[in-house]
């Protein structure tokens, strides 16, 4: 369980997993688990690639791009078709679960890890998506704003 710490203490991992759960918050449907467990999926799928040393491309790039993505999803309250949201959050989460694998601490055991992140990750999820569902509705534009604030936190990831 030793990778619980990565997504909560990169600001880049928590923004974007926090945002998860509150974009999920949002949808109606089936979107509303599908999105927090294909995220999830994924990114073990990507922690695997991290395991066995392979990086993706613009990796760093994209983390960052991904919490400005996911911030302006939920900004704008976007409520796309569940396939196309769950390929966005697929597409995200791999970046996420490569960075998790490639940070493999030397003593731990992969498995440990993965459980680790892949928990905190859910817990992340599940924090952004109950903040979202028990707001008062004279609140829920203060999902919109963090929404915002994630976005721009996402545009100086990006340019730093």
């Amino acid at each position: 369980m030793s990778g619980i710490a990565h997504p909560i203490f990169g600001l880049d991992h928590l923004l974007a997993m926090v945002a998860v759960g509150l974009w999920a918050a949002q949808q109606t449907g089936k979107a509303r688990w599908a999105l927090p467990l294909t995220f999830v999926a994924t990114m073990l799928l990507g922690g695997l690639l991290g395991f066995a040393g392979l990086e993706i491309p613009l990796m760093e790039t994209g983390i960052a791009g991904s919490v400005l993505a996911l911030g302006l999803l939920v900004a704008l309250a976007v409520r796309p078709p569940l396939a196309l949201a769950a390929g966005l959050t697929a597409l995200f989460a791999l970046s996420h679960g490569v960075a998790h694998g490639l940070e493999l601490p030397m003593l731990s055991s992969p498995w440990g890890y993965a459980a680790g992140f892949a928990v905190a990750t859910a817990a992340l999820h599940g924090i952004g998506y109950a903040v979202a569902r028990n707001l008062p509705q004279v609140a829920a534009p203060l999902v919109r704003i963090a929404g915002a604030a994630s976005a721009l936190t996402g545009a100086w990831l990006l340019a730093a």
